[in-house]
């Protein structure tokens, strides 16, 4: 089972701003004559304060769907659950809320055009803070999806990093041959040639290493695209990839049967 991390939403500063907003438009849309003075200003406050309460409970569902059903399950069924219970939750705060200030604070009856009115522009709005949030999740996924690629790009300009001596050096992959393994750790081997030993495993170090430019032939050897000349098949489905020589690698490596597909569509890809 894959393991999802949740997204960090910078929405926090966005929502100070935007529920204000959202009541002075809920208020222009209400009502038909607006009074200023102190009952103006306390209702407009207390509104307000209802919003963000409502929006922080909506927030704090979504961040938890993050965890529990994220988008990559089933990203239709994940939007209708999320709008779905976000909009019943917010609305039920709203409400909640409203009816405990009409309570505390006037002697008038409640006003039935509440649910009739309110609530519906009011749901309104929950529709809009999904639409909002889905942007953002999908925004965040671009935004991480670039800084890997920009890290990736840093990772291949600098190279594969090794020890020599008391220096750190970095090789870069345009001049590595490939890789091999000696008493179960790593060496590399430049086009010079030239040997680097590794303190890791062949598994660790194909796992540095940009796919597109390497591939692991077997236990024994990563080989750089440079190095492949070509390959010819064998029995069984197997086939030998033919290789430039180095003092490292021999000129026929074979490929077993199961990884001749992954290396024909490495090396010749669609």
């Amino acid at each position: 089972m894959l393991n999802y991390r949740p997204y960090r939403y910078n929405d926090v500063k966005l929502f100070i701003i935007l529920i204000p907003l959202i009541s002075s438009i809920n208020y222009y849309l209400t009502y038909t004559t607006i009074s200023s003075g102190w009952r103006f200003v306390f209702t407009f406050l207390i509104d307000i304060q209802q919003g963000y309460v409502a929006w922080y409970c909506c927030r704090a569902i979504i961040i938890y769907l993050d965890k529990v059903y994220p988008y990559e399950r089933n990203v239709a069924r994940r939007i209708m659950m999320q709008t779905s219970i976000t909009t019943f939750v917010g609305l039920l705060v709203i409400i909640l809320q409203t009816l405990l200030m009409h309570y505390l604070f006037s002697d008038r009856p409640f006003p039935l055009s509440f649910f009739t009115i309110d609530i519906v522009i009011i749901g309104i709005w929950f529709l809009v803070l999904n639409g909002i949030y889905i942007g953002l999740h999908y925004y965040t996924e671009y935004q991480e999806s670039e800084d890997s690629r920009e890290q990736e790009k840093m990772v291949r300009n600098q190279g594969f990093l090794v020890k020599y001596g008391k220096k750190n050096l970095s090789i870069p992959f345009a001049e590595i041959a490939g890789f091999t393994i000696e008493n179960e750790y790593a060496v590399l081997t430049t086009t010079e040639p030239k040997n680097y030993y590794l303190d890791e495993s062949l598994d660790a170090v194909e796992q540095k290493l940009p796919p597109e430019l390497f591939f692991r032939l077997n236990r024994q050897s990563i080989v750089h695209r440079q190095m492949v000349v070509g390959f010819d098949r064998a029995e069984n489905g197997k086939i030998n990839v033919l290789l430039n020589t180095t003092s490292k690698f021999p000129q026929v490596i074979p490929v077993s049967r199961l990884k001749a597909p992954a290396f024909k569509n490495w090396f010749q890809p669609d």
